[in-house]
């Protein structure tokens, strides 16, 4: 056998132990990629999926930490806009407590939660939304509120309580990208 017969025998060889060797690993990381895949959800994904416990909150944060608004955070999910209440602003939310939620007519938030009628969840909670940056002293001022819908609903301020379509706020969290008013009422917005 020549010198160059060897060499190439070398490299054949090498070649061919780097292949299988990159096959086993390839194959691992992709079990491990699955297998993070599988574990990952919706609301770790995009913009939601980032953890930043250094700046202020921003809207989806806030709602998430809430012990009054589980069910809240729970449709956001369950309706895929998490991404949006991340997003730079400004953004005004009504967000409703889950003992609002619970006020609605026996069935109705059982029927939402459904993966079929994720659209019609993420309209109703789009009505809760503005694409502005409303504090409560705007708000008692009484206004048109137009809401990420296209629709509009009307603010106000009685007994010492400023109130948007109806609902009642309950408090106000300043948010990075917006605020967030507690309210005691889900908007059921007409279409």
């Amino acid at each position: 056998m020549s010198i160059l017969q060897k060499i190439g025998t070398i490299v054949l060889v090498t070649a061919l132990s780097m292949a299988l060797i990159s096959c086993g690993n390839t194959e691992e990381k992709s079990n491990n990629t699955t297998s993070q895949n599988r574990t990952a959800s919706a609301s770790t994904t995009g913009q939601a999926g980032v953890v930043d416990n250094e700046s202020k909150a921003h809207i989806l944060r806030i709602a998430k930490e809430s012990p009054d608004h589980t069910i809240l955070a729970k449709a956001i999910e369950a309706a895929g806009i998490q991404n949006i209440l991340v997003n730079p602003g400004p953004l005004t939310v009504f967000a409703p407590t889950d003992e609002a939620f619970k006020a609605l007519p026996e069935g109705t938030l059982d029927e939402l939660m459904k993966p079929e009628n994720k659209s019609k969840l993420a309209k109703i909670l789009t009505s809760h939304a503005s694409p502005a940056s409303l504090d409560q002293d705007q708000l008692a001022s009484g206004m048109n509120v137009y809401l990420a819908t296209g629709q509009y609903v009307q603010s106000e301020k009685k007994d010492d309580a400023v109130y948007v379509n109806g609902a009642k706020i309950l408090g106000t969290v300043d948010a990075s990208n917006g605020y967030v008013h507690v309210v005691d009422k889900v908007f059921l917005v007409a279409n």
